[in-house]
């Protein structure tokens, strides 16, 4: 079982917030600031309002940097999206349940690809729609704005799911992870860390911050 994966969470700074001309600088930020983790949303412009990158940009990264790259489809029909962002170098590729119907599927063809399958679900979406899908996930990914832009505050309701996910991973010792995405700064990270997250996923908040590494830190509560 793993109940926690670490005394203190893995910071997954989001590079939605970056300046999209200069990725591979804040990747490089992103690791000099302690953060182990780099976090790639992947936009439709369908499922969400917003556009982003594909695996063409995951690929070019891939080589800059030794971190866990975290990427989360925010897209219809993630099943074509998969694997090409699988072979472009992803080690977590998460979708979110309500952009497909064979979500048991297209987790297993994640493992089948020596990756790890991540599943998500917007604020909208309660707990009890992914519990037939719990344990054959590596990561659980709660979704605490809705999602589409960087910048927005965090929904206090859904710290209920980040709650309700770690006592059903202790009860039914599921080893999947906890990770939390949007409004993630210095004044709710401990909320959420205290609500059971491992993942805390912080896009503008880090890229704002005039010391990142301090800023990591206290995300940590260091």
């Amino acid at each position: 079982m793993i109940k926690a994966i670490m005394n203190h969470p893995r910071i997954a700074p989001s590079v939605l917030s970056a300046d999209f001309s200069h990725f591979a600088s804040a990747v490089a930020a992103i690791g000099a600031a302690g953060a182990e983790w780099v976090h790639l949303d992947v936009m439709d412009g369908k499922f969400v309002p917003n556009l982003t990158f594909g695996p063409k940009l995951v690929a070019d990264l891939r080589p800059q940097s030794p971190a866990v790259f975290d990427v989360h489809l925010m897209a219809y029909e993630p099943e074509n999206l998969a694997e090409a962002f699988a072979k472009a170098g992803a080690d977590y590729i998460t979708f979110h349940a309500e952009a497909l119907v064979h979500s048991h599927r297209l987790l297993m063809r994640i493992r089948s690809w020596g990756k790890k399958a991540g599943i998500s679900l917007v604020p909208s979406t309660p707990v009890s729609a992914l519990e037939e899908l719990l344990p054959f996930a590596d990561l659980v990914l709660v979704m605490t704005v809705d999602p589409g832009f960087g910048g927005q505050e965090l929904i206090p309701g859904c710290l209920e799911k980040i709650q309700k996910l770690a006592r059903l991973r202790e009860e039914r010792r599921y080893g999947y992870v906890i990770s939390v995405d949007g409004g993630i700064n210095e004044s709710t990270a401990a909320l959420v860390r205290e609500a059971g997250a491992d993942i805390l996923v912080a896009g503008s908040a880090f890229f704002k911050a005039p010391d990142k590494a301090v800023f990591v830190r206290h995300l940590k509560g260091l």
